[in-house]
């Protein structure tokens, strides 16, 4: 089935114009359809039409459409500054040179199990790799497998036990490509021979597929682009910030049929993967470590909370898949959470707005408001009230020439 070349260029124009998970957006996407919203933002002017208005704040919700960032009119002012008519067309055309292409919803071959986001859902993916997506295997054949970037032996060598065998036996690993646990989880199974049957692994990224990140598994990446899939969220040359981390978890959670965490701290990213899987109806395993080791904390934090169920080998990592998808039973947040002060980041805290305002600030040029404004994806108005609230915590510094990220910060 050919795709309407008019919905190609909406949805890749929209994924720049809109930041991942900007429910705004993709209510707007949801009321008017993706072109008819591309064309809202690019070539219109002033507010946006009461019935539209209306319909998103009621797709939304009472409380989420009452409050100032959720209001179709403060998005229209995040989106408009970033608008630029050359952009699709160049990133569809970059995405292929590279062999790959830009998957949507509308494409038959779209992994439906994302649509379990809601309106959290990403607009469209773009993908690289020599499994085209119509190959995606089914969701209880992908398992994510996630954890620590400073994986200790133990953690790399359970990990990549377990992922072996789970390819032997038809599964295939989705992870993130960082650093650490993520790393082994793809090189276990890239090590397996497989025959011409489904891809060993997959991988998520939080950047633009034109270049990989961390540098440091340029090699790696490329070796899973050669024997599987990549996708993105993200257009091509879109730079891999906290936000889009964070938000790149949701996906790795939704597409899989189940997660294993293999080593994570208290705080890790891996458990916001495995906490949204839970939420989604998707089986949780966590991999028990010692109790004198930090790198474990969090899989025993999950294993404690009841959000996941531990597992020590493959036959038990196999079980996830094959098990009912009805959510774990979970016994609430154990608030004696033994944290010290150094698990205490500077930017903890930050509600969603600010933090996107942190990963704009440049480290050494300064920038104005305006450019900040373009490059957040935020009206003028939050970046000045965010700028204020970065400097009272010392995370933002201003000069003549504008504001950047303080040093230490």
């Amino acid at each position: 089935m050919s795709i309407d070349a008019e919905i190609l260029v909406a949805r890749a124009g929209l994924a720049r114009l809109m930041e991942p998970n900007d429910l705004t957006g993709t209510a707007l996407v949801a009321v008017s359809g993706p072109v008819e919203a591309y064309r809202l933002i690019t070539t219109t002017a002033g507010k946006a039409p009461a019935a539209e208005q209306q319909a998103v704040a009621e797709l939304l919700g009472g409380d989420a459409g009452t409050r100032g960032a959720h209001r179709l009119d403060a998005g229209l002012e995040r989106w408009r500054p970033r608008v630029d008519a050359q952009g699709p067309p160049r990133d569809l055309e970059t995405i292929r040179r590279f062999g790959g292409g830009l998957l949507v919803p509308e494409d038959p071959a779209w992994p439906g199990q994302l649509d379990d986001l809601g309106l959290g859902a990403p607009l469209c993916l773009w993908w690289r790799g020599s499994v085209p997506p119509q190959e995606l295997p089914a969701t209880d054949a992908l398992m994510a497998v996630v954890g620590s970037r400073d994986a200790t032996e133990y953690g790399r060598q359970v990990g990549s036990q377990i992922v072996s065998e789970l390819f032997t036996r038809g599964v295939t690993i989705v992870s993130g490509g960082a650093y650490g646990i993520d790393a082994r989880a793809h090189e276990a199974a890239l090590q397996v021979e497989h025959h011409g049957q489904a891809p060993p692994t997959l991988a998520i990224m939080a950047g633009g597929l034109d270049r990989f990140y961390p540098a440091g598994n340029d090699e790696l990446l490329r070796r899973v682009e050669a024997n599987g899939l990549l996708f993105a969220e993200v257009p091509p040359g879109t730079a891999p910030t906290r936000w889009r981390f964070l938000q790149r978890n949701r996906l790795l959670a939704a597409l899989c049929g189940a997660t294993l965490v293999v080593e994570a701290r208290w705080r890790s990213g891996a458990l916001t993967t495995a906490r949204r899987a839970s939420e989604l109806g998707r089986d949780v395993g966590a991999v028990p470590g010692s109790v004198f080791s930090a790198n474990s904390a969090g899989c025993h934090r999950l294993l404690r909370e009841g959000s996941a169920i531990p597992v020590t080998d493959a036959a038990e990592a196999i079980e996830l898949v094959g098990l009912p998808t009805g959510a774990p039973t979970t016994s609430g947040p154990w608030h004696g959470n033994g944290s010290t002060a150094a698990d205490t980041r500077p930017h903890d805290g930050l509600d969603i707005q600010d933090l996107l305002l942190m990963d704009a600030l440049p480290i050494r040029q300064p920038a104005t408001p305006d450019k900040l404004s373009t490059v957040s994806g935020l009206g003028i108005g939050a970046v000045l009230g965010g700028l204020s609230r970065l400097q009272a915590r010392g995370l933002a510094e201003s000069s003549t020439d504008g504001w950047r990220r303080r040093r230490g910060g």
